[in-house]
Parts: structure tokens; C-alpha cells; sequence
């Protein structure tokens, strides 16, 4: 085919077939008839049919293009058929007189037409964020295309098409002629040029088979796995297949995910790891690859300006043309070395280290030995009370150390808390690629390699013949250009008037690059192979050792139960907290909105200076006699109603309630218990027996030994009876069960209940509900548990306990979690009499519920509680997360209801806000993406379709600000 058939190719428009054509030709030749979509295409015309319990695509296109072509794209899907294990991919329909392809004239124009059957699904294009987990599925699922193309041929694959990325330089040549805009112009062309540059070398030794060529996220559709993410598990359309480079393809997938990333390049990584894993790549061809991709890039930008210019009225076309301009945006912009690093690493490939044998010590004044590294990290001790949140905080320590020491240097490679921000829904640029070294003023620094200074201000670069070295916080007499020997002195590190001084030291591979001197985590692999350690220059402790998450994970699984689960497959390491925030290893900052455990905050000092002051005097059990546990124990009375006058102090909220059950057997002789359904209250054989969830047990309903009584649960929500005036309805089944038990004649020993339906996500109980259960109960000898471990204590900020909310008192309160603010602690409140009917059993001990340490524990979050008025906090901040989770309710018909009040809340998603179908998939991929913005939440229910909000009560109003466009973006955006 001559250049100048493709270059009039590439100035068609698409045909001119109206809906009323398309009809008459599926009639005429196909038998068919139904209702007609037209679908988008660059310069095709396409219509999906549907009829009846089937659907197809009517597929039109100008005679212009070779009928042998047509039959290539018709082969090798019967080829791709035929392979197990095969993507979906249509079928091809034929018409009535059994051709696969028919040639048609209408108004005086030739085109050539075929059928396929319709494949349904999502496709991804519209959806602005795909979750790694889409990206890499769509890098696997053009991995498996190529894979099974590979021992395919046809002679209508040997063609030129526009979109060859063997032939993308001219290409572009001729699309740039049509572009009027000058400046776009040029930029288009000074990518190209750049990426050929690197092309070229490689070009060579790149694969050539056929390939698909358009595995983008508008040429598949895609299905939702278990967690609700979208997974590519489908391929429209061949019309590009070719007998190209095999990477190419890859790069035609990469560059469709780029509009997606969120302008971060480093975001295909997944896929082309995806890809690797399926059919592996050459060393070559991962070089090959980001350059491809800038290549693919600009081919499709000039493709949509110059296809606007000759077609106008395509909305296909102009529809995709921001996303195109992102892709170009994004490819352009990245630094090409660090994308090829990036990519080599990512699937394997070395990239070879400097040689720095023979280099010349950078500080010949300094004892390199004795210089000492500062850990800066998310662990580094030196960091306490929020500290390294201070201005300046990293140079105070480094300086400190310097002083007692000499000479002091922060670690390459390590994650800077100082830079971790709360609050943030990017990861932070906190990887650090250089070194700082304080050191007395006046050191002087000399040329470790042979090269030539050059001066940018107060920025000095040796430009080495592999690398060059970067300083600042020098004064130097040299001027730009100067050739410096190796050993030859740079200049001396300044003073300002102080007796120690700063330098900055740099390594960068890439002439004229000014580096960035620090990179974002998953960027790191590529900046670091460009810029790499300068710790040669000083010792070996200057560099952070990077630790294998992976590797941790492992271990956990391998040594730590197996019924004991994590939150999330792939966890953040969390080794740090502060107020409502949680840090992982890499300095990430969360948002904590889950963790009821710590009510007052992560690490409070005020909690962590008590502690260690009564470790430091007395830890022991409550079979001594001390002043705490007498203390403690009196506040505990004093907060609950008067009556309940006795505590017990144990472990644990599953062992509170074992224990509370303990004692109404104890009191009543008797041994039948009610409870609901759908709630949680602990692990232990008793707490266990009485939890129906079956989200945390799926075998809760079938396996309850027969002395536990669940009732129908009074979810005002989504139960049998709605709205908050149901609790006559509700009693009824309560008073069906107690009257159940009367006929035995076994008696009743006890209710228990959350006052707030806390496992269904802060559910309100409907008005006189725990009135009207609690008297039932009572008037048969049986005793009321209200379980406060999840939603007392403050946190429904208009009222300390739970059981408030329904003007009711019970005759045992359990509690713990926030009660310890993480220490293990949890009490029993309840009246003399019904205390002291345990010791017809024996005597009751626990050995770290009332010891002087869980005591002073205790103790002291009552004290911040009121101290810092959390629980008014709770009111206050808890009202107003309400409402702009309400407010969100008209925008995304996802949500369903938003229950809870204070810092319990929750928000339910389903599916019909009529049927209430739980959106359980969706949730978990909400929650995931929440993650990855920088929040930390977990589904909740039986039907895990709530999120569950209970943060520390010192949650902030811009905390809560935040939690709320979090969640906004994931719903606006896709998960």
C-alpha cells in the first residue's frame, strides 16, 4: 500500500449511514430489527442492535480500507476462539447469504460492512480513577491477546496504519501539517523527536508479531470482582490489528491508562508488571517501552485535531479529545531516564550501580567513620509529642547531633516524617535522593571525580563523565566551567556565623538535570536508580536500608494465626500515631476513622507520661492492695446511675461481657439469655454465643447453643418494621421469645444489647424499644446488659452512656476499647447485690484488669475526656460529619441512609434506595480507595455494606472537613 493511500486514509471522515440506513441493511442482509444505538469511533460508523434477548454491532467502514484487512480482524478472532483460556471477544455474525464481510453502495459511496455480536459489559474510559488492580488486569488481558496472536498470520496484517508505532514519526509528520495552533504544534513535535531519539537504537531488536494494538480502556469491557473493582475481561474491537512490535502494543495499552493517572506517569506500572508476568519482555524492549508510550501519545493527540478538522460533528472524537490531551500532558512531562529505570526495575531488569572504586574522599577534614547518620523516619526516636511537625524540625536534630558528635548526616533514602501531611490525598514527596550533612564550618570539600563546575546560583554541579555531583552550602572560589581534577578542592562549607554549617549532597546520572530532592514511594525506584546514593561519600549508615513489606507480611502470615486477619490484602505498615493520624513506613499520613480504641488519640502524652510514671513505681494485680484500683473503681461507680455501685475490672470488652453474663446466671439461677440479631459482642464462649453478626461468624445462625434467645433485630432501617416509631412491632417477637421460654419453665436469666446498634453502624433503636424489652425481662426475674464497649464512653457525644438515649437503666453496663485508649481494659458496673452472687461460685480475678498500670490508664482518658471536653467534641464535630455525609445523599444514590450520632456514625450503600440491595462489592472497593487517599476505614453489618465511622474523639472539625471530600472524590471519581 503506497504512503499516499494512508495519508488520504487518514483524512476520512466516518461514513455517511444514518440510523435509517443501518435498519434497512440489517433488515435486508441480516434478517434483524430492533432499536439502534450508535456507538463512537474515530472513523468507522457503528450502531448496536438490540433485539430481543440479543445484541450486535453493525460495523461500517469505507471501501478505502483493503476487504483482505477486514478478513485478518474476522480470522484472528476465529483464531482467538479457538484458544482455552482466551479473553471474551465478539463473535462474527454473517449475513443471510453466509458472508462474513458484504460491500455495499449507498448514496454513491462503496463501504464495506460486517456484524459481531454484542459483548456486555463496563467499559473503562468515562471513569476517571481505575484502581491498580484495573490497570494491571488490562496490562494482563493485552498480555494474553498478544500471547495467543503470537502463532497467527494473515496477509491482511502486513499494512501501514496511522496508529504503527513502527512508522509514528512519520505519522506525525503529516498530521502535524493539518494543526494550526503553532505552540501545540511544537510541542507535539519536540515529543516525537525526543521519543524517536531513543527509539532508534533499539528499534532493531524489538519483536515483530501480529498484535492487537488497541487494548485501551475504551476498546474493553470489564466485569466487578469480589472486592467491586472493575477487572478488563473483554476486547470489542481488531480494527487495528497489525503485524507490528510486540511492546508496541503494550505502550498503546499504557498510554490509554495515563488519562486516569491523576497526572502521576509512575500509575502503569501495575499494568506493565501485569503484562511481564504473563509474556515477559526483553531488556530491550523495557527501554523501548516509555519512549512507545510518549510516541503513542502524540500520535493520538494530532490524530484527534487533525479528524476534528475533517469531521467536525464527531462526538467520539471530540469526547475523548481531553483525555488524549491529559495522556499527552502526563507522557510528556515525565523524566524519561526515571521512567525507563522505573519500568527496568519494576519487572526485573538490573539497572547497574555507579562505580565509586577510586573516588576521592568528598571531606578529606572528616572522619568519614565517625560521621552519624540521624534517623529521620517514621520510627525515629528522637520524634515525640508531634515534633516533627515543627518548621526546621529535621536541621534542629541534625544539628543537635552534630554538635555532640562532630559531624552529623541524614539518611538517602529514607521516608521524612517531617514531610509526611496530615490530611493529604497524595502520597507525600518524602523519599529523600540526597544527603545533608551538618559539620563544622570552614570543612573543606574536595572533587571526588575528575570534571567540569558548573554554577547555578549558589548551586554547584561537577559534571563527571557517568555522573555528577551536586552541593550546596559551599563557598567557592572556582569560577562556571572550571575543570577540577580529582582531589582538587571544590571550596569550603559556609558558616553564616555559626560554628557548623550545612551541605547538601546530590548524585545525579542525567547531564543537565536539576533532580528533585525528594520522590514520592512509588516513584522511588526510578529516581533513585537516576539519582543514586551518595552515602560512598560519607559511610554506609548514611543511606536508610529499604525494608520488604512483602517480606513482613509474610512472617505474619507464616507465625501469626490464621483466624486472626488484617485489615485490607496488602496493609500499610502503621508504626506510628498521633490525635486522629496513623503512619505507615513510608511517612504516609492517614486519616484514623475507624480506630474507637484510642478515644483520646494516638499517643497521648499526657497518657504516655502516667504510664511510664507507674511502670516506673508499680505493676502488679489486684490481689495487692495499692490506692489506683480503689480510685479508678469509684469513678467508674460515680459515672454510672446510682444503684450501680460495684466495678469489676478485666481485660478486655469480650471479657466484660463473659463476665456479665457470668453474673446474671449467678443472680438468677437461670440460664436462657436474649439477644438480637446482627450484633457482635466479643470472642469469649459465652460473649461468643450471644453474637449473631454474621459478618463476623457466617455460621452464627445455625451454630448458637440452645440456652441463647436471638431476637429480630430492630434495625429501624432496613428490618422488617421501619422508622423509629416500630418498637411496638419489634417487641412482639421479644415477647413471642420470652413467652416460648415461660411454656419450658426454664426461666430467663438476662437481655443482653448495645443501647445503639453499633455492628449495624450506629443504628438508633426505635423509641421505647430497651422500655419495653428491658421491662419483659425484669418482670420474669431476668437481668438487662446494656454492652457500652463500642458506644459509650462519650462517644454519642450527647450522651456518656448509650442506654441514655433510650431513658432507660440497666442492671449491668459493660465497657472497655476507648476506655484504655489501647491498653487492654474493660470494667463490669453493676449493683452490690448482683456483684456479690458471684461468690457462690468463687472468687473473681483477673491479673491485668485492675493492675496499678491499668488503673493510672483509666483514670487518666477519664481525666482528658473531661479535661479537653471530648465528649462535647464529639457532639459538636459528630454533627457536623452528619451533615455533609447527608448532604452527600442527593448527589450519589449510592447512599442509602447516614445513622448514628456524635463519632459513631455510619454510612449504608446500596444499590435501590427502594429494595435497599446491600452494595457490599462496592463498599469494599470504597474502602480500598479511601485508602489510597489517605483513610483509613473498614465496612461493617451483616451485609459488610456500612462504614463504619468511630474516630478518637479529638477528631478535628477540618478532620472530619476531610473525611467528607474524601469520600466525595471516590464516589465522583470511581473506585
Amino acid at each position: 500500500m503506497a504512503d499516499a493511500t494512508l495519508v488520504n486514509r487518514m483524512q476520512l471522515p466516518r461514513p455517511d449511514i444514518t440510523p435509517e440506513d443501518a435498519a434497512e441493511i440489517l433488515q435486508t442482509h441480516y434478517g434483524l430489527s430492533g432499536t439502534l444505538t450508535e456507538l463512537g469511533s474515530q472513523q468507522d460508523r457503528n450502531y448496536r442492535i438490540d433485539a430481543g434477548d440479543n445484541a450486535y454491532v453493525l460495523k461500517i467502514c469505507h471501501a478505502e480500507y483493503e476487504l483482505i484487512e477486514l478478513e485478518a480482524q474476522n480470522a484472528a478472532i476465529r483464531h482467538l476462539h479457538a484458544k482455552p483460556d482466551a479473553p471474551r471477544i465478539p463473535e462474527v455474525v454473517p449475513s443471510l447469504s453466509g458472508r462474513d464481510i458484504l460491500t455495499i453502495t449507498i448514496r454513491e459511496q462503496d463501504y464495506l460492512i460486517r456484524l459481531l455480536g454484542f459483548l456486555p459489559g463496563r467499559t473503562l474510559t468515562q471513569r476517571k480513577h481505575l484502581p491498580p488492580a484495573a490497570a494491571a488486569g488490562l496490562g494482563a488481558l493485552s498480555a494474553r491477546l498478544a500471547r495467543d496472536l503470537a502463532d497467527f498470520d494473515h496477509p491482511g496484517l502486513h499494512r501501514n496504519l496511522q496508529w504503527d508505532l513502527r512508522r509514528a514519526g512519520p505519522v506525525a509528520v503529516q498530521l502535524l501539517s493539518t494543526i494550526t495552533d503553532h505552540e501545540a504544534r511544537d510541542r507535539i513535535a519536540k515529543a516525537m523527536v525526543a521519543a524517536v531519539k531513543r527509539i532508534q537504537p533499539l528499534a532493531s531488536t524489538l519483536r515483530v508479531q501480529p498484535v492487537h494494538h488497541d487494548v485501551t480502556d475504551d476498546n474493553v469491557v470489564s466485569h466487578p470482582d469480589a472486592h467491586g473493582q472493575q477487572v478488563p475481561d473483554g476486547v470489542i474491537d481488531f480494527g487495528d490489528i497489525i503485524q507490528g512490535w510486540l511492546v508496541g502494543d503494550l505502550a498503546v495499552t499504557c498510554a490509554s491508562l495515563l488519562h486516569h493517572a491523576d497526572g502521576n506517569p509512575f500509575y502503569i506500572l501495575p499494568a506493565i508488571k501485569a503484562y511481564h508476568a504473563v509474556y515477559p519482555l526483553e531488556e530491550a524492549e523495557a527501554k523501548a517501552l516509555w519512549p512507545l508510550i510518549v510516541a503513542r501519545a502524540v500520535i493520538l493527540a494530532a490524530s484527534s485535531e487533525q479528524q476534528l478538522a475533517v469531521d467536525p460533528d464527531n462526538e467520539y472524537v471530540r469526547g475523548n479529545l481531553d483525555f488524549e490531551r491529559q495522556i499527552f500532558d502526563v507522557a510528556t512531562g515525565a523524566q524519561p531516564d526515571v521512567m525507563e529505570a522505573a519500568i527496568l526495575r519494576m519487572i526485573g531488569f538490573d539497572v547497574a550501580p555507579i562505580v565509586t572504586d577510586g573516588w576521592a574522599p568528598l571531606l578529606p577534614d572528616i572522619d568519614q567513620q565517625q560521621i552519624a547518620a540521624v534517623d529521620l523516619s517514621t520510627t525515629g526516636p528522637d520524634f515525640v509529642d508531634g515534633n516533627w511537625q515543627k518548621p526546621d524540625m529535621d536541621w534542629r536534630l541534625l544539628a543537635q547531633v552534630a554538635i555532640a558528635s562532630g559531624a552529623a548526616a541524614t539518611r538517602y533514602g529514607e521516608f521524612r516524617l517531617s514531610l509526611a501531611t496530615p490530611l493529604s490525598m497524595a502520597a507525600p514527596q518524602n523519599f529523600a535522593l540526597h544527603n545533608d550533612v551538618c559539620l563544622p564550618s570552614g570543612s573543606m570539600v574536595v572533587a571526588p571525580f575528575s570534571g567540569l563546575l558548573q554554577q547555578q546560583g549558589h548551586h554547584l554541579v561537577l559534571v563527571g563523565e557517568d555522573v555528577s555531583l551536586h552541593l550546596d552550602g559551599l563557598e567557592s572560589a572556582l569560577e562556571d566551567g572550571a575543570a577540577v581534577e580529582q582531589g582538587a578542592t571544590i571550596g569550603t562549607v559556609g558558616s553564616e556565623g555559626s560554628a557548623i554549617g550545612g551541605l547538601r549532597i546530590q548524585l545525579c546520572r542525567v547531564p543537565g538535570l536539576v533532580p528533585p530532592l525528594f520522590a514520592t514511594a512509588d516513584q522511588a525506584d526510578g529516581w533513585s536508580a537516576v539519582c543514586p546514593s551518595p552515602a560512598a561519600l560519607l559511610n554506609a549508615n548514611c543511606e536508610a536500608r529499604r525494608t520488604d513489606a512483602s517480606t513482613l507480611l509474610s512472617l505474619r502470615h507464616a507465625r501469626f494465626a490464621k483466624p486472626q486477619k488484617h485489615y485490607y490484602e496488602m496493609p500499610p505498615q502503621i508504626e506510628r500515631g498521633w490525635r486522629e493520624f496513623l503512619f505507615d513506613m513510608q511517612g504516609r499520613c492517614y486519616l484514623d476513622m475507624v480506630n474507637n480504641v484510642t478515644m483520646l488519640g494516638h499517643a497521648h502524652p499526657r497518657l504516655t507520661a502516667a504510664v511510664a510514671h507507674q511502670w516506673s513505681l508499680l505493676n502488679t494485680n489486684s490481689r495487692f492492695h495499692y490506692s489506683v484500683v480503689a480510685e479508678f473503681s469509684e469513678r467508674l461507680a460515680m459515672l454510672a446511675p446510682d444503684g450501680l455501685d460495684s466495678v469489676f475490672l478485666v481485660n478486655s470488652g469480650s471479657e466484660a461481657n463473659d463476665l456479665a453474663i457470668r453474673l446474671a446466671w449467678a443472680h438468677t439461677g437461670k440460664r436462657n439469655m436474649l439477644c438480637l440479631l446482627e450484633a457482635y459482642h466479643g470472642w469469649t464462649v459465652a460473649s461468643d454465643a450471644v453474637s449473631t453478626s454474621i459478618a463476623d461468624n457466617p455460621q452464627a445462625l445455625t451454630t448458637r447453643p440452645d440456652w441463647v434467645h436471638p431476637v429480630i433485630s430492630p434495625n429501624t432501617y432496613r428490618g422488617p418494621f421501619r422508622g423509629p416509631d416500630s418498637a411496638a412491632d419489634y417487641l412482639v417477637d421479644v415477647t413471642e421469645k420470652l413467652q416460648a421460654i415461660d411454656e419450658k419453665g426454664d426461666g430467663i436469666a438476662g437481655f443482653i444489647t448495645e443501647p445503639v446498634y453499633g455492628n449495624a453502624g450506629g443504628i438508633t433503636l426505635p423509641h421505647g424499644y430497651l422500655a419495653g424489652a428491658f421491662g419483659a425481662v425484669r418482670q420474669r426475674g431476668g437481668l438487662c446488659i446494656a454492652d457500652e464497649v463500642q458506644v459509650g464512653y462519650g462517644r454519642l457525644g450527647e450522651h456518656f452512656w448509650g442506654f441514655e438515649t433510650q431513658g432507660v437503666v440497666p442492671d449491668i453496663i459493660t465497657v472497655a476499647k476507648g476506655m484504655g485508649n489501647g491498653h487492654p481494659l474493660g470494667a463490669v458496673i453493676t449493683r452490690r447485690e448482683i456483684a456479690e452472687s458471684l461468690e457462690r461460685e468463687g472468687y473473681f480475678f483477673s491479673s491485668a484488669g485492675g493492675s496499678p498500670v491499668s488503673c493510672v490508664v483509666g483514670l487518666t482518658v477519664l481525666d482528658v475526656i473531661k479535661d479537653e471536653n471530648l465528649q462535647d467534641n464529639a457532639r459538636v464535630v459528630g454533627d457536623r460529619l452528619k451533615a455533609g455525609l447527608i448532604a452527600l445523599m442527593d448527589r450519589f444514590p449510592l447512599i442509602g441512609a447516614v445513622h448514628g450520632t456524635g463519632l459513631y456514625l455510619g454510612v449504608e450503600f446500596v444499590r435501590d434506595r427502594e429494595a435497599l440491595t446491600p452494595a457490599t462489592e462496592e463498599t469494599a472497593a470504597i474502602c480500598e480507595r479511601l485508602l489510597d487517599l489517605g483513610v483509613i476505614m473498614q465496612p461493617t453489618g451483616d451485609h459488610l455494606n456500612v462504614l463504619k465511622i468511630k474516630p478518637p474523639l479529638c477528631l478535628a472539625p477540618e478532620s472530619a472537613d476531610f473525611f467528607v471530600e474524601a469520600l466525595e472524590k471516590v464516589l465522583a471519581d470511581g473506585f
